[in-house]
């Protein structure tokens, strides 16, 4: 069902790198991750689960191998043949990975897709070597769980406590928390009314914004006004109002 979904809805299968400079969503996540790892260690090998096409380790220079898996084939055909990048077609809850396989492992707005998400954890644990650094994004309390939660496939929004002590049960210790997207992020709501339509025109802005120079130029102005906005909203609001939350944990 999910593969289907992620197949067939192009605005998921067609995002590439470029959604970063597209989207002032995936740039404040990307840039807040960035900011928040600011680590100078190596990672031998890296992974990304749930990479779809516009992966964090493309914007991550200190990783000599990168892993992109995905339950979708499309988003993960541009991967292939690069250097030093591996895509993966598969399951989450059935990884293919070997035991102590790696030391970085992300899966950004993934663990809410997956309706046994203890058992996607528990692989997660299975394939870490000790002191993996783990980076997780999930959307944020039940209390805002809205048609748009349902539309996109989640079975859940978390809360902080509860998702803690789920990683600690797989000797997975958190080491740093902190907001992705504060209260801006309800315009989702909005264009959960009209889904085909706003599916349509996300796909025609990324057209538009590959093959016209100057839409380009202004929207990139305009991409980086609003990732600013963003930032401030989920810098200044407390964690009660987080709609989206960044956790990074360490394997024990």
């Amino acid at each position: 069902m999910l593969k289907d979904f992620y197949d067939k809805h192009k605005n998921f299968s067609l995002r590439t790198s470029t959604e970063y400079d597209i989207s002032p969503g995936i740039k404040c996540k990307f840039d807040l991750l960035r900011a928040n790892l600011n680590s100078k260690r190596i990672f031998e090998n890296a992974v990304d689960l749930g990479s779809s096409g516009n992966s964090i380790l493309f914007f991550l220079d200190n990783i000599l191998q990168k892993n992109f898996y995905d339950i979708a084939d499309l988003p993960l055909k541009q991967y292939k043949n690069i250097n030093s990048c591996h895509p993966l077609c598969g399951d989450l809850v059935k990884l293919p990975y070997r035991d102590k396989s790696f030391n970085l492992l992300t899966a950004l707005d993934v663990l809410e897709h997956i309706k046994d998400d203890e058992i996607a954890v528990s692989e997660i644990s299975r394939i870490l070597k000790k002191n993996a650094i783990i980076v997780i994004t999930v959307p944020h309390r039940m209390k805002f769980y809205t048609n748009q939660d349902r539309l996109i496939g989640h079975y859940r929004r978390y809360e902080i406590s509860g998702i803690i002590s789920l990683f600690e049960k797989y000797n997975l210790k958190n080491i740093k928390i902190f907001g992705v997207y504060g209260q801006l992020m309800k315009i989702a709501d909005i264009q959960s009314t009209n889904p085909k339509k706003t599916e349509q025109s996300l796909i025609n802005l990324r057209i538009k914004y590959e093959r016209n120079v100057a839409f380009r130029q202004v929207w990139n102005l305009i991409v980086g006004l609003l990732t600013k906005l963003m930032k401030l909203d989920a810098k200044y609001h407390s964690f009660k109002k987080i709609m989206n939350i960044a956790l990074i944990f360490k394997k024990q």
